[in-house]
């Protein structure tokens, strides 16, 4: 579907169902340099189970229009125009690294939007090596292929894959090699919000962490999984890019946590 948000317009996936704002709502938050395509299982199993799904691309990357946000408070803002668009009043947060930043500060912006909040593979701040973001101004595609060294586990470096006949590797460096990475990084590295969104969060929460996770170390998230009082699970083996290299134990997690809260 297609929305026009600030006068630009937003791609959104939708799980392959229409999106009905009188359903519960799941809002889906990629990380950075990539797009909607990272939450392909997660979003169609809630939309063909009674939710409404919205998994937008950030502004400037693949199938949106507009220019990049320059900072993560920007992206809260964002966010907000956003939602307040598509009608929805309240939704489940699910953001993927830079996305778990984004939603820390859509919380903040209006905290009562939020029914309840998952971050993945993401801590509360997100430090980036200053060469890695000149690399990305450079090159993006050089960028993307030295960030996927580091953001999948041992298993997928060996070939295993969760979608026989595809490299993750592969289609990351295709998505993030032609998205504005090097905004995404710098807006992260230039974040220093984290710990104080962090304190204000009341909604329900959750956290899908990764034992080989070298972009937000374990412990880094471990320390936001404390600190929100949140509903925890560590996938062991996987490496930073959770939803596209777990994307199984991700949804199943992702559906125990967000499930329950509806029970409630």
């Amino acid at each position: 579907m297609k929305l026009s948000v600030n006068g630009a317009e937003t791609h959104v996936a939708t799980g392959g169902k229409e999106f009905d704002v009188r359903l519960p709502t799941v809002l889906f938050l990629h990380g950075s340099g990539l797009d909607h395509r990272s939450w392909a299982l997660q979003t169609r199993w809630f939309a063909y189970n009674g939710f409404g799904v919205l998994a937008p691309d950030f502004p400037e990357h693949s199938l949106s229009k507009g220019q990049a946000c320059k900072t993560i408070e920007e992206s809260g803002q964002w966010l907000l125009d956003f939602l307040q668009v598509a009608g929805v009043r309240k939704a489940h947060v699910v953001g993927h690294s830079q996305g778990f930043l984004s939603a820390l500060e859509l919380l903040k912006l209006k905290p009562d939007l939020v029914t309840s909040l998952t971050g993945i593979g993401t801590a509360a701040a997100i430090p980036v090596n200053p060469m890695l973001v000149e690399t990305a101004k450079e090159s993006a595609m050089k960028a993307a292929n030295m960030m996927l060294q580091w953001g999948f586990g041992s298993a997928t470096h060996m070939g295993v894959s969760a979608t026989p006949g595809m490299q993750p590797i592969a289609i990351g460096r295709q998505i993030m090699g032609n998205n504005p990475l090097a905004a995404d990084l710098q807006s992260c590295a230039d974040y220093l919000g984290g710990d104080d969104a962090v304190r204000q969060v009341k909604a329900p929460s959750a956290m899908i962490l990764a034992s080989q996770d070298k972009m937000t170390p374990l412990k880094a998230g471990l320390f936001v999984a404390k600190n929100l009082n949140a509903k925890l699970t560590v996938l062991e083996g996987f490496g930073h890019m959770l939803p596209i290299e777990a994307p199984k134990q991700v949804l199943a997690a992702l559906r125990e946590f967000i499930l329950s809260v509806e029970e409630k």
